[in-house]
């Protein structure tokens, strides 16, 4: 819950303040260890159920770049990535996330997250070798919420590819930009992940301080990773980067053409939270990757934290486009380190669906007037059952 008394209001409908005073009834407990200096998010290890198809979605379709691959796995990556893969797909009989990878500042910040995560009581696993192709000495954890997560420092390198304009395509995903994950205790894993030296970014609220959602980062732009509220722990999406919100467009005619616009979830649009252009897909597994643009510079020590209202319609699209269900509800499973897929925990605060186009109908694009604000033959568009 934040401190409203320490929140300014902005003109553009949502509070600021300095770092989100977000406290927990039940936090993970602070390791005295030093914690690994994470510099990004780096890459996912997905498992899908056919890679050829998989293949056509994220090569053929998206336009990633293969780095390698065999009949078991394929590594992938974006434009402007000089390390070996942004995106592992490997062949598996469930469809889940086997890592989210982030890359760290040194070879000793290994060290530090083997006894980071070991003071913690975690499953810890430490390969010189690296876990994937492409990766020397890493170190991979269960984390106290549940999530698979890996630190490296070695990696191999490959081409960056910003040059070669020749192999561009008109939807070109030139980075990975962020993770986001599910779970049911929003202020826990805030606080852990504040641990690890996460800072946030946005959140989202209600009156009585509940949070649905909390974005954090490590580079400085708006997230590595985001903390959704909902059954968990799962996947909620994977994200790429464009340079220009009219190479989403692109994505979406290529789409259309292809006769796949059932990949295309939600969107395009523009987000509230994190003010970027967005298109969500679904591969042929239903993993669901967001490419996103256009979001702004967060580096500054001092940069205020944005809390939006969860009533807010233009919180989650700026244009008050309502939200589709599947997009609250459906999110991949994650994997234990011994492949094995993690219990699914329900969440029992308040559901952002429930409260914002559930039965209530409680959205409004103008508190003081509240769902009134909304043109009569558009109030109701909120609700579940309106939009099926």
């Amino acid at each position: 819950m934040t401190d409203k008394t320490a929140k300014t209001l902005t003109s553009s409908g949502f509070y600021v303040s300095q770092e989100a005073p977000i406290s927990s009834d039940n936090p993970v407990a602070t390791p005295a260890s030093t914690p690994p200096d994470i510099l990004r998010c780096a890459y996912m290890e997905l498992v899908v159920t056919d890679l050829a198809a998989s293949r056509e979605f994220y090569v053929d379709v998206l336009g990633l770049y293969v780095t390698t691959e065999d009949d078991e796995a394929i590594y992938l990556r974006s434009t402007e990535e000089f390390i070996h893969h942004n995106l592992v797909l490997r062949k598996g009989p469930v469809a889940a996330v086997a890592a989210f990878s982030y890359r760290v500042r040194s070879a000793e910040d290994l060290d530090r997250a083997v006894a980071f995560y070991t003071e913690l009581g975690c499953d810890v696993r430490r390969n010189p070798d690296g876990f994937v192709l492409g990766i020397g000495d890493s170190v991979r954890v269960v984390d106290p919420l549940g999530f698979p997560y890996e630190f490296f420092f070695e990696t191999t390198h490959v081409e960056r590819l910003s040059w070669r304009y020749d192999l561009h395509t008109p939807g070109e995903l030139v980075r990975l930009d962020h993770f986001n994950q599910v779970t049911p205790d929003v202020p826990r894993a805030v606080r852990h992940y504040q641990d690890l030296g996460f800072r946030v970014t946005e959140d989202i609220q209600d009156e009585s301080g509940t949070v649905y959602a909390a974005w954090m980062r490590r580079k400085p732009t708006v997230h590595d990773t985001a903390a959704t509220g909902g059954d968990g722990p799962r996947m909620h999406h994977v994200a790429f980067a464009t340079h220009e919100k009219h190479n989403i467009l692109a994505i979406c005619d290529k789409l259309g053409a292809l006769r796949r616009s059932d990949a295309i979830e939600r969107g395009p649009g523009r987000h509230g939270v994190s003010n970027a252009f967005y298109l969500y897909l679904r591969d042929p597994d239903g993993h669901r990757v967001e490419i996103y643009t256009q979001d702004y510079y967060t580096g500054d020590p001092d940069n205020p934290v944005i809390t939006w209202d969860v009533h807010d319609n233009q919180r989650r699209d700026w244009w008050g486009n309502p939200v589709v269900p599947s997009w609250y509800t459906d999110a991949s499973l994650v994997l234990d380190l011994d492949g094995n897929p993690q219990p699914v925990i329900a969440r029992t605060d308040s559901s952002e669906m429930a409260v914002t186009i559930g039965a209530d109908g409680f959205s409004y694009t103008r508190p003081d007037e509240g769902e009134k604000s909304m043109p009569e033959w558009k109030q109701g568009e909120y609700k579940l059952g309106h939009q099926l």
